[in-house]
C-alpha cells in the first residue's frame, strides 16, 4: 500500500475518533428564563417603578383629556352666542391643546419605553452573566431557552435553573435605578 495513503488512513481514523470523543463530551444544558427572571427580587422593584410611572403618565394625560372635554363642551354650549372672533380663537385653543395631547401621548409612549428599557436591561444582563458564568464552570457547550418553547426534550439533570439561581445569589444584584420623578403637569399655553 502507498505510504501517501496508510497516512491519510490513519489521519482520518485519527480525526473521527477525536471528533466522537469530542462529541460524547459536549455538554447541554436548558434554563426557563422567564421563570429565572421572574424569581429576581430585581423585577419586583422594576416592576413597581415601571407601573409608577406609567400611572404618572396616565394621570397627566387624563387632566388634560378632562380639560380637552371641559373646553368642547363650554364652547358648544356658549358658541351661539360667541361673535366670530371669539369663536375663532375657542377654535384655536382647542385644536391647539388637541394638538398637546396627541404630542404628550407620543412623548409619554416613548418615556415609558426609555425607562422600560432603563430599568429591566442591568437585570437582563445581570442574569446572562449568571447563565454564561455557570456554563463556562460546569462546561457546558450550549445552554438553551426553554421560555420560548423551542425545546422538544431536555433531561433534567441538565436543567441548570438553580445552579443559575445560586450564581445569582452569589453576585451583588443589579444597580438599582431610582425612581422616576412625577411627570411635571403640562400647563395650557395662553
Amino acid at each position: 500500500m502507498n505510504p501517501f495513503v496508510k497516512i491519510t488512513l490513519v489521519s482520518a481514523i485519527c480525526l473521527l475518533g477525536t471528533l466522537s470523543l469530542k462529541a460524547q463530551s459536549t455538554k447541554f444544558g436548558h434554563i426557563n428564563s422567564a421563570e429565572l427572571l421572574a424569581s429576581m427580587p430585581e423585577i419586583k422593584v422594576a416592576d413597581k417603578t415601571l407601573q409608577d410611572f406609567n400611572a404618572s403618565l396616565e394621570a397627566q394625560l387624563k387632566t388634560m383629556t378632562t380639560e380637552y372635554q371641559t373646553k368642547v363642551q363650554a364652547y358648544q354650549g356658549q358658541q351661539a352666542a360667541m361673535a366670530d372672533p371669539i369663536k375663532e380663537a375657542k377654535v384655536k385653543e382647542i385644536t391647539d391643546l388637541e394638538a398637546r395631547i396627541q404630542e404628550f401621548q407620543q412623548t409619554a409612549q416613548e418615556s415609558a419605553a426609555k425607562k422600560k428599557e432603563e430599568l429591566y436591561s442591568p437585570i437582563l444582563k445581570r442574569a446572562e452573566a449568571a447563565i454564561v458564568e455557570v456554563a463556562k464552570e460546569n462546561t457546558y457547550a450550549y445552554i438553551f431557552d426553554t421560555s420560548a418553547g423551542a425545546v422538544v426534550y431536555a433531561q433534567p439533570s441538565d436543567n441548570v435553573m438553580d445552579i443559575v439561581k445560586k450564581k445569582l445569589a452569589a453576585m451583588p444584584a443589579a444597580a438599582p435605578v431610582m425612581a422616576a420623578p412625577a411627570v411635571k403637569p403640562m400647563m395650557p399655553k395662553k
